[in-house]
Parts: C-alpha cells; sequence; structure tokens
C-alpha cells in the first residue's frame, strides 16, 4: 500500500496509483475556523512571513482531513515585493502595490537576484512543515506566473482589468519583455528554494491567463512559463494551471509541466481518454463544496468513475477554496476520494 507522498509522486509521474491522490489547491484553510481565529490575531501579511504561523496555517487542514499532500500557505506577490515593489491589502479586502511599473526605468530598478536569500521565510516554512510531515506526506509549493505576477505590478490593482500590462505588450515589447526576463529569474531562484526547502512538487499559478487573447497567449504567458520549468532543477515536478485557458489544455501541456491543472469548464474524463501525455488535476467545482454533503458526493463520485483507471490523475478542485466551503462537505469529498475503489 502506497502511502500518500509515494502516491502523488507516482500519479505526476504517470504511474498507476491504488486511488488518486487528492488535496485542495491553494486556500485549503481559509474556510477553517482556527485559520479565522489566526487572522483576529495577525494580518495576513504576518501569517505568510512568519515560518511558525505560515506552517501552521499549512498544517491546519491536514488535521481535519486525510489529505495526500501539504501546499505550503504563502503568496504569490512575495516576488514582486523581494524584486523591490511592495503589496499590502485595503481595509476592504484587495491587494494593492505600492506603486506600479510605468516606464523601462522602473523595470530596470527590479532586482531580480538574490530573491531566495530575501524570500528565506518561506522555505523555513517549508522545513517546519517538511520536519512534521515527516515522509508519509507530500509538501508542495507555489509560486504565481511571470505572466500573472506582472499583471499587478503594472497595473496595481485588478480593479482596471489590468489594461496596462496589454498595452505595455503590445506598445512597447521590449519593456514587456525586460519584466518578463527579470520575473523568470526571480521566479527560478525562488521556486529552487522551496524544492530544497522540502517541496516535493511546485506548482505556478496563470490566475490572470484568461484576459489574454488566444492568439496571443502563448507570446504573453506560455513561453515564459516554459522558460521557468526549463531552468528548474531536473528533479523538480512542476504543475501548471490557467485559469480561463483551460480549453487549450494542449499547448499547456507542452510547457514541460509534469502535470496540468484544468477547471470545471472541461470535461476531464474525454481528455484523459483521448490525450494521456501529461498527468492531469481537478476539477471538481469549487461552488459544490457550499453545497450539501450529499450533493458533494454524488458529483465527486461521478468524476471518479469518469476518471477511473486514468494514470497521472490527481483529484481537485478547479480553483482554490471559497471562503464558504462547509468543513462537513469538505470532509465528505476527501473521505470519498480516499474510500473509492474501481
Amino acid at each position: 500500500m502506497l502511502n500518500s507522498r509515494q502516491r502523488l509522486l507516482q500519479a505526476l509521474d504517470r504511474i498507476p496509483v491504488d486511488r488518486p491522490p487528492v488535496w485542495l489547491m491553494r486556500q485549503a484553510g481559509r474556510h477553517l475556523p482556527e485559520y479565522r481565529a489566526l487572522k483576529e490575531r495577525h494580518s495576513f501579511l504576518e501569517l505568510a512571513q512568519t515560518p511558525e504561523l505560515a506552517a501552521e496555517v499549512t498544517l491546519q487542514p491536514l488535521r481535519r482531513y486525510p489529505l495526500d499532500a501539504a501546499i505550503i500557505f504563502s503568496d504569490i506577490l512575495v516576488i514582486p515585493e523581494a524584486m523591490g515593489q511592495p503589496y499590502s491589502f485595503g481595509e476592504k479586502g484587495g491587494i494593492c502595490m505600492d506603486y506600479t511599473l510605468d516606464s523601462m526605468a522602473d523595470i530596470e530598478r527590479l532586482d531580480d537576484t538574490s530573491c531566495a536569500e530575501r524570500l528565506a521565510y518561506v522555505g523555513d516554512a517549508l522545513k517546519l512543515v517538511r520536519k512534521e510531515l515527516g515522509s508519509e506526506k507530500a509538501l508542495l509549493g507555489f509560486a504565481g506566473s511571470p505572466w500573472t505576477l506582472a499583471c499587478y505590478m503594472v497595473d496595481g490593482t485588478k480593479n482596471n482589468g489590468f489594461t496596462k500590462i496589454k498595452t505595455l505588450y503590445y506598445e512597447n515589447r521590449d519593456a514587456f519583455e525586460a519584466l518578463m526576463e527579470k520575473l523568470c529569474a526571480a521566479l527560478v531562484d525562488y521556486l529552487t528554494l522551496q524544492i530544497q526547502s522540502g517541496a516535493d512538487a511546485v506548482q505556478l499559478f496563470d490566475s490572470w491567463a484568461g484576459i489574454c487573447p488566444a492568439s496571443d497567449y502563448v507570446e504573453m504567458s506560455l513561453q515564459w512559463i516554459s522558460k521557468v520549468i526549463r531552468r528548474l532543477p531536473k528533479e523538480a515536478r512542476v504543475i501548471v494551471y490557467s485559469k480561463g485557458m483551460s480549453h487549450l489544455w494542449p499547448t499547456l501541456a507542452r510547457t514541460g509541466a509534469h502535470a496540468v491543472s484544468l477547471d470545471w469548464t472541461v470535461d476531464l474524463p474525454h481528455i484523459a481518454s483521448h490525450h494521456p501525455e501529461v498527468a492531469l488535476q481537478g476539477n471538481l467545482d469549487p461552488l459544490l463544496l457550499e453545497q450539501s454533503p450529499e450533493t458533494v458526493k454524488q458529483e465527486t463520485l461521478r468524476l471518479l468513475q469518469g476518471m477511473d483507471k486514468q494514470p497521472g490523475f490527481i483529484f481537485n478542485v478547479g480553483h482554490g477554496l471559497t471562503p464558504g466551503a462547509r468543513p462537513e462537505s469538505v470532509s465528505t469529498l476527501v473521505e470519498t476520494v480516499c474510500g473509492y475503489s474501481s
């Protein structure tokens, strides 16, 4: 019988396993009362930047649910902050960069060197979690894709639809490419730190892929994701999630990733049966976890049966958990997957 860590690693390598591994993407703990209790005493940035607190938040979902993996509690915007562009959260929520990149000079001032040193607190949190998990459970790291990070860095917030970054791409390609090259260098440094600190795999979140025209998506985003993956250590296992672009999954599979994470807008069993080139992660609608346990069990079983006997399948929701997810429904999901047999 495989342990949870072995199950995930074999799934990523497309080796048949006794049942699909399961975890809950990012933000798995934000629906939990114990996480909300911590948030009453600490800001989000305190939680993310204090290794002991980040480790605690990471481990909370595993204390409630028999998950196969933990995903480190952090934020994608630690990269721009490490490069010299801090961020904060508004009083009513929402991300705000302290300043935006308005010129080539702004981009040139970004420091893409020694990011691993400045983000050592993430590595320290990973080491704490790795020690707690031992060899039984898998541990995942993550980062934002170059394109998604650039969206925030150039526009400052998502409220305007990220028009400035698209204008930069179309009207000043040299500046756009200079920014993306710096982001790639910083991400390779950061993801290598995560792997060296105990992460079994890392996931790249292209959260704003959906604002790209399909005809420009490779040039805007995917070529840079591929560049990051190629520069990582050979032992690194990488999962790519591209929000709103699941219909372009064959292109996502060509990035060099070990697994492609797809949302609930595509037929995962159809893709798996016709194109088994990479492992697939997904793709239950996260909104289902706000519904009754009975509904969750029904839909979970339907997906499991559709993916039955497919090597390289990792059960997951199609995006991060919503704050309204019901703990009893999340518990039903995990129990259904763990108890499934074909």
